[in-house]
């Protein structure tokens, strides 16, 4: 190569390295433009189970069909339809159903996961603009500028979305620690106040949203796959030369 090329051209270290970056970040990717679409789906199911219930218990009389009956399903709690859907089944004489228990706890490790992936992603996007700015140093680069900072740029942006969602989904729990899903419990408020259909009516909009959100994330990532494509495609020309 002339002397006029390698001061166009990074040396082949930084090449190597860009192409590495090239190779093994779009497969990350190619993962996280699928896994949040998954997420979302089974967000969702656990969304609209709380919606199903809050409409249940909206406008059925307290104690109708109560009976005296230990482990006996509650005829007037459950949602018809939603035992076979979710397998949430009150029961008298019982608490709150293990699978609504399940569902709470998957919805905090689901919290806790997108906390810490939006943060590592955060923290390497930083690095990764750092790094991008230096190569504005090598014109043979200078037309791929625009594509290396835009797959940071919505990289980072989804970062910020997954921190978003996990605050969604905590104060969705949050809402929902407001009510006592023991059926005695249940019973004496819907035939008082009735606040536990309005805690889970919101509860539900807020993992609505967190899906809506995981749907966007996964739309950024996917986005950039051809980015990642024009990019290493330039880089191996680079180092056949």
């Amino acid at each position: 190569m002339a002397e006029d090329e390698e001061q166009l051209s990074p040396p082949e270290s930084l090449l190597q390295l860009i192409e590495n970056l090239a190779r093994f970040h779009r497969e990350h990717e190619e993962y996280y433009a699928q896994a949040p679409l998954r997420q979302a789906g089974e967000l969702q199911a656990r969304s609209r189970a709380r919606k199903a219930l809050a409409d249940r218990w909206s406008v059925i009389g307290a104690g109708e069909q109560a009976s005296p009956v230990a482990f006996a399903g509650t005829e007037d709690l459950n949602a018809p339809g939603l035992v076979a859907e979710s397998g949430i089944l009150f029961m008298e004489g019982e608490g709150e159903p293990p699978e609504l228990q399940r569902l709470k706890r998957e919805v905090g490790l689901l919290a806790d996961d997108l906390e810490q992936t939006g943060a590592w992603l955060a923290g390497a996007m930083e690095q990764a603009w750092e790094m991008a700015g230096g190569l504005a140093a090598y014109p043979a680069l200078a037309d791929l500028l625009g594509e290396r900072h835009r797959i940071i740029a919505d990289d980072w942006q989804s970062a910020g979305l997954q921190a978003l969602m996990a605050r969604l989904l905590r104060r969705a729990l949050d809402l929902l620690a407001r009510v006592d899903f023991a059926p005695a419990a249940l019973r004496a408020d819907l035939g008082g106040d009735r606040t536990a259909p309005s805690y889970l009516y919101s509860a539900s909009e807020l993992l609505d949203r967190a899906a809506d959100l995981m749907t966007e994330s996964a739309t950024l990532v996917h986005g950039n796959e051809g980015r990642w494509r024009v990019f290493r495609t330039r880089v191996r020309a680079l180092q056949s030369a």
